[in-house]
């Protein structure tokens, strides 16, 4: 490979980790030609990008990268290295457990990176698919916070009589209108 060309490839590989802010790292060895077209389909199919890449070019990505990826760089980067790039973080532990229920016990887990956390090994790939994506995090926040004022403005659409009840039965605070319209749910 010439120098323009390592160069090229280091130019698409950083614009591939900077794309995505979850990576895993794979060890493909001793997998067939059979067994690695039929991964990269599944990969394909379930919308999850596979690259195969030398250690040292995602390295040097690794490094121009903020953050610390020593872990990745000392740990994971050695021997054959397959990259799954994707925009949920749990989504490629979940491909790689249901991938193996076809019978395939390859490729290992090395390691992941999803958004700058680190997890290194095999043993990570339960943990990884527990991981809650950003989306899911922000939903569950918004619909805590939007709680109490989707409450408060059903009480408000309520008949008058409802909700001066509900008031009074409450000692005249939001906590005890709150109260009484879980109450009254719970009665319906």
């Amino acid at each position: 490979m010439t120098k323009e060309e390592k160069g090229v490839l280091l130019e698409e590989l950083s614009q591939k980790f900077a794309q995505y802010s979850n990576y895993y790292f794979l060890d493909a060895a001793g997998m067939t030609v059979a067994q690695t077209n039929k991964f990269r389909r599944f990969c394909f199919e379930k919308g999850i990008e596979y690259k195969v890449v030398k250690n040292s070019l995602i390295k040097k990505v690794l490094e121009s990268m903020p953050g610390d990826y020593t872990p990745l760089n000392k740990q994971v980067l050695k021997g054959f290295s397959g990259v799954l790039f994707s925009d949920n973080g749990s989504a490629p532990a979940k491909f790689l457990k249901e991938y193996r229920k076809t019978g395939v016990d390859k490729p290992l887990l090395k390691g992941a990176s999803i958004d700058a956390s680190i997890y290194v090994g095999e043993e990570s790939l339960d943990a990884l698919t527990k991981v809650r994506s950003k989306q899911d995090v922000l939903a569950e926040l918004m619909g805590m916070l939007l709680s109490p004022g989707a409450k408060l403005v059903g009480a408000l659409k309520s008949p008058p009589q409802k909700l001066v009840s509900a008031l009074q039965s409450g000692q005249n605070n939001l906590t005890g209108l709150l109260k009484a319209l879980e109450a009254k749910k719970e009665a319906a």
